[in-house]
This record gives C-alpha cells, structure tokens and sequence, in this order.
C-alpha cells in the first residue's frame, strides 16, 4: 500500500539527515518510526483498557490490594524472589 506524507521542511531534513547517518533510506527511517509509534501507541491503549476492566471489577467485588501490600510484593519481585501476588481482600 502506498502512502504519501507530507512533511515540512525541517523535519524533511532531519529525516534525510539521520537516513545517511545510519545509511538507511528516508523511507525506511519514517517506516520505522511510524511502526515504533503506532506499537507504542497500541500498548497504551491496552495499558488503558486493562486499567478499566481493573477499575470495573473493583467496583463490582471491592477485592483489592493496599499500596503497602503491592509495593512490598513488587519489592520482591524487584530483589529476585519468586513470590506470588498477594490474595486480593476486600
């Protein structure tokens, strides 16, 4: 599929600049960033839905972990112990 963008001047330069630098194309340097944004931009909104679904099953059971119960479990799991995630509660 063919896509034209338009880009002003500077950052036409700018990517023509950084393509030699790397020895790459001025397409393939705007593919990539566009690829890299696009992926980046997908996680987000994943992050984003997973935050909702979170907050949706919270209010409808109330189980929850304090900021004292995740941040001592995430703390081990940071030090390299293998533990399990607390038992939510309500």
């Amino acid at each position: 599929m063919a896509t034209s963008v338009k880009l002003d001047d500077d950052l036409r330069n700018r990517v023509q600049h950084l393509a030699e630098v790397r020895q790459r194309s001025s397409h393939w340097i705007m593919r990539e960033a566009i690829r890299d944004y696009v992926e980046r931009e997908e996680k987000r909104e994943a992050f984003k839905d997973d935050a909702l679904q979170a907050w949706k099953a919270y209010q409808e059971n109330g189980l929850h972990l304090t900021l004292e119960e995740a941040d001592e479990w995430l703390a081990k799991l940071e030090a390299g112990v293998d533990a399990e995630m607390p038992k939510c509660h309500d």
